[in-house]
Protein backbone atom coordinates (compact mmCIF):
# COMPACT_ATOMS: atom_id res chain seq x y z
CA UNK A 1 0.00 0.00 0.00
CA UNK A 2 2.90 2.36 0.71
CA UNK A 3 4.36 1.74 -2.46
CA UNK A 4 1.11 2.60 -4.50
CA UNK A 5 0.76 5.68 -2.40
CA UNK A 6 4.31 6.46 -2.50
CA UNK A 7 4.42 6.13 -6.91
CA UNK A 8 1.11 7.81 -7.27
CA UNK A 9 2.79 10.69 -4.84
CA UNK A 10 5.81 10.85 -7.37
CA UNK A 11 3.40 10.81 -10.56
CA UNK A 12 1.08 13.67 -9.18
CA UNK A 13 4.31 15.54 -8.81
CA UNK A 14 5.91 14.91 -11.95
CA UNK A 15 2.83 15.94 -14.02
CA UNK A 16 2.47 19.22 -12.30
CA UNK A 17 6.22 20.41 -12.55
CA UNK A 18 7.23 18.59 -15.88
CA UNK A 19 4.42 16.38 -17.30
CA UNK A 20 1.79 19.08 -18.01
CA UNK A 21 4.27 20.86 -19.78
CA UNK A 22 5.00 17.60 -22.28
CA UNK A 23 0.75 17.26 -22.55
CA UNK A 24 0.00 20.37 -23.47
CA UNK A 25 2.54 20.62 -26.20
CA UNK A 26 1.74 17.27 -27.42
CA UNK A 27 -2.53 18.62 -27.45
CA UNK A 28 -1.31 21.81 -29.32
CA UNK A 29 0.59 19.84 -32.43
CA UNK A 30 -2.30 17.53 -32.50
CA UNK A 31 -4.70 20.43 -32.42
CA UNK A 32 -2.28 21.84 -35.36
CA UNK A 33 -3.14 18.93 -36.96
CA UNK A 34 -7.01 18.58 -36.62
CA UNK A 35 -7.64 22.15 -37.53
CA UNK A 36 -5.79 25.40 -38.35
CA UNK A 37 -5.11 28.19 -35.89
CA UNK A 38 -7.93 29.76 -34.95
CA UNK A 39 -6.52 33.44 -34.55
CA UNK A 40 -8.52 35.46 -36.00
CA UNK A 41 -6.70 38.44 -35.08
CA UNK A 42 -6.34 40.83 -37.18
CA UNK A 43 -2.96 43.14 -37.61
CA UNK A 44 -4.33 46.86 -38.20
CA UNK A 45 -7.17 46.85 -36.02
CA UNK A 46 -6.18 49.79 -33.79
CA UNK A 47 -9.14 50.85 -31.84
CA UNK A 48 -9.40 53.30 -28.70
CA UNK A 49 -7.44 52.02 -25.65
CA UNK A 50 -6.91 53.02 -22.06
CA UNK A 51 -3.49 52.15 -20.52
CA UNK A 52 -3.89 52.91 -16.96
CA UNK A 53 -0.77 52.16 -14.22
CA UNK A 54 -1.37 51.82 -10.81
CA UNK A 55 1.04 52.75 -8.56
CA UNK A 56 1.66 53.30 -4.70
CA UNK A 57 4.78 55.76 -3.68
CA UNK A 58 6.45 55.30 -7.25
CA UNK A 59 7.54 58.69 -7.44
CA UNK A 60 11.21 57.88 -8.05
CA UNK A 61 10.11 55.68 -10.87
CA UNK A 62 7.31 57.04 -12.50
CA UNK A 63 9.27 59.60 -14.57
CA UNK A 64 10.98 56.40 -16.77
CA UNK A 65 7.39 54.95 -16.90
CA UNK A 66 5.84 57.68 -17.99
CA UNK A 67 8.55 58.54 -20.88
CA UNK A 68 8.52 55.15 -22.08
CA UNK A 69 4.32 55.06 -22.01
CA UNK A 70 4.27 57.87 -24.28
CA UNK A 71 6.92 56.46 -26.70
CA UNK A 72 4.73 53.24 -27.28
CA UNK A 73 3.78 53.36 -31.20
CA UNK A 74 0.26 53.98 -31.27
CA UNK A 75 -1.40 56.57 -31.99
CA UNK A 76 -2.01 59.34 -29.94
CA UNK A 77 -5.38 60.20 -30.80
CA UNK A 78 -6.49 56.76 -30.15
CA UNK A 79 -5.02 56.12 -26.41
CA UNK A 80 -5.32 57.50 -23.23
CA UNK A 81 -2.48 56.92 -20.43
CA UNK A 82 -3.88 57.15 -16.97
CA UNK A 83 -1.35 56.73 -13.48
CA UNK A 84 -4.29 56.70 -10.49
CA UNK A 85 -1.69 57.27 -7.15
CA UNK A 86 -4.36 56.58 -4.52
CA UNK A 87 -2.86 56.52 -0.99
CA UNK A 88 0.30 57.73 -2.33
CA UNK A 89 1.95 60.55 -0.26
CA UNK A 90 5.22 60.66 -1.79
CA UNK A 91 6.12 63.42 -4.70
CA UNK A 92 4.20 61.97 -7.39
CA UNK A 93 2.25 65.23 -8.28
CA UNK A 94 5.52 66.80 -8.74
CA UNK A 95 6.74 64.24 -11.51
CA UNK A 96 3.15 63.72 -13.42
CA UNK A 97 3.34 68.04 -13.03
CA UNK A 98 5.94 67.54 -15.49
CA UNK A 99 3.59 65.26 -18.56
CA UNK A 100 -0.14 67.37 -18.39
CA UNK A 101 -0.74 64.97 -21.34
CA UNK A 102 -0.91 62.01 -18.66
CA UNK A 103 -4.25 62.07 -16.99
CA UNK A 104 -3.97 61.48 -12.71
CA UNK A 105 -6.66 60.35 -11.00
CA UNK A 106 -5.67 60.28 -6.64
CA UNK A 107 -7.43 60.20 -3.51
CA UNK A 108 -6.08 59.97 -0.30
CA UNK A 109 -7.55 57.18 0.75
CA UNK A 110 -5.27 53.73 0.82
CA UNK A 111 -7.27 50.60 -0.03
CA UNK A 112 -5.12 48.70 -2.16
CA UNK A 113 -4.60 48.23 -6.10
CA UNK A 114 -7.81 46.48 -6.48
CA UNK A 115 -9.53 48.96 -4.95
CA UNK A 116 -7.54 51.70 -7.32
CA UNK A 117 -8.57 49.45 -10.16
CA UNK A 118 -11.83 49.71 -9.67
CA UNK A 119 -12.03 52.81 -9.03
CA UNK A 120 -10.25 53.52 -12.13
CA UNK A 121 -12.80 51.46 -14.38
CA UNK A 122 -15.18 54.63 -13.97
CA UNK A 123 -13.08 56.84 -16.10
CA UNK A 124 -12.47 54.51 -18.41
CA UNK A 125 -14.50 55.22 -21.90
CA UNK A 126 -12.80 53.40 -24.28
CA UNK A 127 -13.79 49.42 -25.68
CA UNK A 128 -10.61 48.39 -24.13
CA UNK A 129 -7.85 48.55 -20.91
CA UNK A 130 -4.25 47.73 -20.45
CA UNK A 131 -3.22 47.65 -16.97
CA UNK A 132 0.84 47.72 -16.77
CA UNK A 133 2.60 48.07 -13.28
CA UNK A 134 4.72 50.68 -12.74
CA UNK A 135 8.10 49.62 -12.38
CA UNK A 136 7.90 47.54 -15.27
CA UNK A 137 8.63 48.97 -19.13
CA UNK A 138 7.07 47.87 -22.12
CA UNK A 139 7.85 47.05 -25.86
CA UNK A 140 7.51 49.51 -28.58
CA UNK A 141 4.59 47.48 -29.85
CA UNK A 142 3.19 46.14 -26.71
CA UNK A 143 -0.39 47.83 -27.14
CA UNK A 144 -0.68 46.83 -30.83
CA UNK A 145 0.51 43.54 -30.13
CA UNK A 146 -1.60 42.78 -27.20
CA UNK A 147 -4.75 45.29 -28.50
CA UNK A 148 -4.92 43.61 -32.44
CA UNK A 149 -6.11 40.06 -30.57
CA UNK A 150 -9.69 41.74 -29.62
CA UNK A 151 -10.52 41.99 -33.46
CA UNK A 152 -11.57 38.47 -32.97
CA UNK A 153 -15.13 38.85 -30.50
CA UNK A 154 -14.34 35.28 -28.63
CA UNK A 155 -11.48 37.10 -26.56
CA UNK A 156 -12.04 38.85 -23.66
CA UNK A 157 -8.58 38.95 -21.54
CA UNK A 158 -5.44 38.95 -22.99
CA UNK A 159 -2.02 38.66 -21.27
CA UNK A 160 1.44 40.25 -22.28
CA UNK A 161 4.43 38.24 -21.01
CA UNK A 162 6.79 39.23 -18.03
CA UNK A 163 10.43 39.46 -18.56
CA UNK A 164 12.52 39.55 -15.73
CA UNK A 165 16.08 40.93 -16.36
CA UNK A 166 18.83 38.81 -14.72
CA UNK A 167 22.40 39.80 -14.78
CA UNK A 168 25.28 37.98 -13.93
CA UNK A 169 25.64 38.78 -10.34
CA UNK A 170 22.34 38.64 -9.69
CA UNK A 171 21.20 36.98 -6.30
CA UNK A 172 19.95 33.09 -6.60
CA UNK A 173 16.29 34.23 -5.86
CA UNK A 174 16.49 36.80 -8.68
CA UNK A 175 17.98 34.44 -11.37
CA UNK A 176 15.34 31.83 -9.86
CA UNK A 177 12.59 33.85 -10.54
CA UNK A 178 14.18 34.49 -14.31
CA UNK A 179 14.37 30.69 -15.30
CA UNK A 180 10.83 29.83 -13.47
CA UNK A 181 9.49 32.62 -15.57
CA UNK A 182 10.72 31.62 -19.05
CA UNK A 183 9.35 28.40 -18.35
CA UNK A 184 5.77 29.83 -16.98
CA UNK A 185 5.74 31.76 -20.35
CA UNK A 186 6.19 28.43 -22.46
CA UNK A 187 3.18 26.88 -20.44
CA UNK A 188 1.15 30.35 -21.09
CA UNK A 189 1.98 29.92 -24.58
CA UNK A 190 0.94 26.61 -24.94
CA UNK A 191 -1.89 27.16 -23.30
CA UNK A 192 -3.00 29.91 -25.38
CA UNK A 193 -2.74 27.68 -28.15
CA UNK A 194 -4.74 24.82 -26.84
CA UNK A 195 -7.78 26.84 -26.01
CA UNK A 196 -7.07 29.43 -23.04
CA UNK A 197 -4.22 30.80 -20.63
CA UNK A 198 -4.94 30.19 -17.31
CA UNK A 199 -5.05 33.81 -15.83
CA UNK A 200 -2.84 36.75 -16.96
CA UNK A 201 -0.24 38.37 -15.17
CA UNK A 202 -0.63 42.41 -13.64
CA UNK A 203 2.38 43.31 -15.20
CA UNK A 204 1.07 43.43 -18.50
CA UNK A 205 -2.43 42.43 -19.01
CA UNK A 206 -5.49 43.80 -21.30
CA UNK A 207 -9.29 43.39 -20.77
CA UNK A 208 -12.59 44.39 -22.45
CA UNK A 209 -13.96 47.28 -20.69
CA UNK A 210 -17.93 45.68 -21.18
CA UNK A 211 -16.24 42.46 -18.96
CA UNK A 212 -14.57 43.81 -16.59
CA UNK A 213 -16.00 43.75 -12.96
CA UNK A 214 -15.39 44.92 -9.54
CA UNK A 215 -13.81 42.95 -7.48
CA UNK A 216 -13.96 42.45 -3.47
CA UNK A 217 -11.44 45.26 -2.30
CA UNK A 218 -10.15 42.26 -0.39
CA UNK A 219 -8.55 40.44 -3.21
CA UNK A 220 -4.97 39.65 -3.63
CA UNK A 221 -4.41 38.31 -6.73
CA UNK A 222 -6.62 40.91 -8.53
CA UNK A 223 -5.35 40.17 -12.58
CA UNK A 224 -5.59 36.23 -12.10
CA UNK A 225 -9.30 36.95 -10.67
CA UNK A 226 -10.31 39.25 -13.20
CA UNK A 227 -9.02 37.20 -16.00
CA UNK A 228 -10.37 34.00 -14.98
CA UNK A 229 -13.81 35.33 -14.23
CA UNK A 230 -14.00 36.68 -17.61
CA UNK A 231 -12.97 32.95 -18.61
CA UNK A 232 -15.71 31.71 -16.60
CA UNK A 233 -18.06 33.58 -18.74
CA UNK A 234 -16.82 31.89 -21.66
CA UNK A 235 -14.54 33.84 -22.74
CA UNK A 236 -10.69 32.49 -24.12
CA UNK A 237 -7.61 34.87 -22.09
CA UNK A 238 -4.88 34.78 -24.94
CA UNK A 239 -1.39 34.57 -24.78
CA UNK A 240 0.84 37.60 -26.53
CA UNK A 241 4.78 37.20 -26.03
CA UNK A 242 5.37 39.60 -28.34
CA UNK A 243 3.34 42.09 -25.77
CA UNK A 244 6.27 42.37 -22.95
CA UNK A 245 6.78 44.20 -19.96
CA UNK A 246 10.31 44.39 -18.46
CA UNK A 247 11.51 44.29 -15.01
CA UNK A 248 14.22 43.24 -12.78
CA UNK A 249 14.38 40.67 -10.37
CA UNK A 250 13.58 40.96 -6.97
CA UNK A 251 16.15 42.69 -4.46
CA UNK A 252 17.00 39.79 -2.11
CA UNK A 253 15.76 36.36 -1.44
CA UNK A 254 13.96 37.82 1.60
CA UNK A 255 11.85 39.80 -0.61
CA UNK A 256 11.37 37.20 -3.61
CA UNK A 257 9.97 35.00 -0.75
CA UNK A 258 7.87 37.19 0.81
CA UNK A 259 6.18 38.25 -2.84
CA UNK A 260 6.03 34.39 -3.08
CA UNK A 261 4.59 34.02 -0.46
CA UNK A 262 1.23 36.72 -0.99
CA UNK A 263 0.85 35.08 -4.40
CA UNK A 264 0.72 31.89 -2.88
CA UNK A 265 -1.78 33.62 -0.07
CA UNK A 266 -3.75 35.08 -2.68
CA UNK A 267 -4.04 31.47 -4.94
CA UNK A 268 -6.07 30.05 -1.81
CA UNK A 269 -8.11 32.78 -1.76
CA UNK A 270 -9.10 32.69 -5.54
CA UNK A 271 -9.27 29.20 -5.89
CA UNK A 272 -12.23 29.43 -3.18
CA UNK A 273 -13.53 32.25 -4.71
CA UNK A 274 -13.44 30.10 -8.22
CA UNK A 275 -15.00 27.02 -6.87
CA UNK A 276 -18.13 26.72 -8.21
CA UNK A 277 -17.03 28.82 -11.19
CA UNK A 278 -14.45 26.57 -13.37
CA UNK A 279 -15.82 23.23 -13.06
CA UNK A 280 -15.71 20.08 -15.16
CA UNK A 281 -19.16 20.46 -15.87
CA UNK A 282 -19.31 23.96 -17.11
CA UNK A 283 -15.58 24.35 -18.83
CA UNK A 284 -14.39 21.20 -19.32
CA UNK A 285 -11.57 22.43 -21.16
CA UNK A 286 -10.56 25.38 -19.15
CA UNK A 287 -10.97 23.30 -16.01
CA UNK A 288 -8.49 20.77 -17.29
CA UNK A 289 -5.77 23.77 -17.97
CA UNK A 290 -6.39 25.04 -14.35
CA UNK A 291 -5.86 22.08 -12.35
CA UNK A 292 -3.07 21.59 -14.11
CA UNK A 293 -1.53 24.69 -14.65
CA UNK A 294 -2.59 25.93 -10.98
CA UNK A 295 -4.44 24.31 -8.84
CA UNK A 296 -2.40 21.33 -8.24
CA UNK A 297 0.94 23.62 -7.80
CA UNK A 298 -1.33 25.97 -5.61
CA UNK A 299 -2.38 22.96 -3.20
CA UNK A 300 -1.20 19.49 -2.70
CA UNK A 301 2.41 18.97 -4.39
CA UNK A 302 4.21 20.80 -1.73
CA UNK A 303 2.56 18.73 1.02
CA UNK A 304 3.49 15.29 -1.69
CA UNK A 305 6.43 16.04 -1.54
CA UNK A 306 7.12 15.98 1.99
CA UNK A 307 4.81 12.68 2.11
CA UNK A 308 7.35 11.49 -0.74
CA UNK A 309 10.28 11.88 1.16
CA UNK A 310 8.97 10.50 4.32
CA UNK A 311 7.17 7.39 2.40
CA UNK A 312 10.74 6.92 0.82
CA UNK A 313 12.71 6.47 4.08
CA UNK A 314 10.22 3.87 4.79
CA UNK A 315 10.42 2.02 2.03
CA UNK A 316 14.85 1.59 1.83
CA UNK A 317 14.02 -2.21 2.42
CA UNK A 318 12.08 -2.55 -0.81
CA UNK A 319 14.86 -2.36 -3.46
CA UNK A 320 17.67 -0.35 -5.42
CA UNK A 321 15.52 2.01 -6.68
CA UNK A 322 13.69 3.03 -3.50
CA UNK A 323 17.44 3.76 -2.14
CA UNK A 324 18.50 5.56 -5.53
CA UNK A 325 15.60 8.12 -5.55
CA UNK A 326 16.65 8.65 -1.27
CA UNK A 327 20.29 9.55 -3.01
CA UNK A 328 18.58 11.43 -5.50
CA UNK A 329 15.94 13.95 -3.03
CA UNK A 330 19.01 13.65 -0.37
CA UNK A 331 21.40 15.24 -2.78
CA UNK A 332 18.92 17.87 -4.46
CA UNK A 333 17.70 18.95 -0.45
CA UNK A 334 21.45 19.40 0.30
CA UNK A 335 22.17 21.49 -2.98
CA UNK A 336 18.68 23.57 -2.24
CA UNK A 337 20.00 23.66 1.59
CA UNK A 338 23.79 25.09 0.50
CA UNK A 339 22.37 27.54 -1.72
CA UNK A 340 20.57 29.22 0.26
CA UNK A 341 23.65 29.48 3.20
CA UNK A 342 26.03 30.90 -0.43
CA UNK A 343 22.74 33.37 -0.95
CA UNK A 344 22.95 34.73 2.36
CA UNK A 345 27.14 34.53 2.64
CA UNK A 346 26.87 36.38 -1.50
CA UNK A 347 28.06 33.56 -2.69
CA UNK A 348 26.25 32.57 -5.81
CA UNK A 349 26.74 29.09 -8.21
CA UNK A 350 24.32 29.12 -10.75
CA UNK A 351 24.15 25.13 -10.69
CA UNK A 352 22.48 25.32 -7.06
CA UNK A 353 19.27 27.97 -8.28
CA UNK A 354 16.84 25.66 -9.50
CA UNK A 355 16.81 23.45 -6.25
CA UNK A 356 16.71 26.26 -3.92
CA UNK A 357 14.09 28.58 -6.05
CA UNK A 358 11.95 25.57 -6.09
CA UNK A 359 12.04 24.57 -2.40
CA UNK A 360 11.19 28.20 -1.65
CA UNK A 361 8.79 28.17 -4.33
CA UNK A 362 7.35 24.76 -2.55
CA UNK A 363 7.76 26.41 0.87
CA UNK A 364 5.55 29.60 0.35
CA UNK A 365 2.58 27.39 -1.12
CA UNK A 366 2.74 26.09 2.56
CA UNK A 367 3.36 29.59 4.33
CA UNK A 368 0.65 31.32 1.98
CA UNK A 369 -1.65 28.81 3.11
CA UNK A 370 -1.08 29.82 6.93
CA UNK A 371 -1.41 33.29 5.79
CA UNK A 372 -4.62 32.96 4.34
CA UNK A 373 -6.22 30.91 7.00
CA UNK A 374 -5.28 33.03 9.49
CA UNK A 375 -6.66 36.25 7.48
CA UNK A 376 -3.21 37.71 7.47
CA UNK A 377 -2.49 39.04 3.92
CA UNK A 378 -3.22 42.73 3.33
CA UNK A 379 -4.39 43.70 -0.26
CA UNK A 380 -2.95 46.64 0.38
CA UNK A 381 0.17 47.82 -1.49
CA UNK A 382 3.51 46.74 -0.22
CA UNK A 383 6.18 48.05 -2.32
CA UNK A 384 8.28 44.82 -3.38
CA UNK A 385 11.94 45.97 -3.52
CA UNK A 386 13.44 45.03 -7.09
CA UNK A 387 17.04 45.47 -8.28
CA UNK A 388 17.91 49.13 -9.52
Amino acid sequence: MLQVVFWIAIAVVGYTFLGYGIVISLLVKLKGLIRKNDDKSVEDFIPNVTLVVPCYNEADIIKEKIVNSLSLEYPNEKIEIVFITDGSNDHFREVLGEFPSVKLLHEDRRAGKTAAENRAMKFVDSPFVVFTDANTMLNKKAIKNIVKHFSNDNVGCVSGEKRVLVEEEDSASSAGEGMYWKYESFLKKMDSKFYSAVGAAGELVAFRTSLYRDLPEDTILDDFMQSLLIASDGYRIVYEPDAYAMETGSDSTSEELKRKVRISAGGWQSMKRLFFKITPFNHPLLFFQYLSHRVLRWTITPFLLILIFLLNFFLLNEGFIYQLLMIGQVFFYAAAFVGYVLENRKLRIKVLFIPFYFCMMNYAVVAGLFRFLKGSQKSTWEKSKRKS
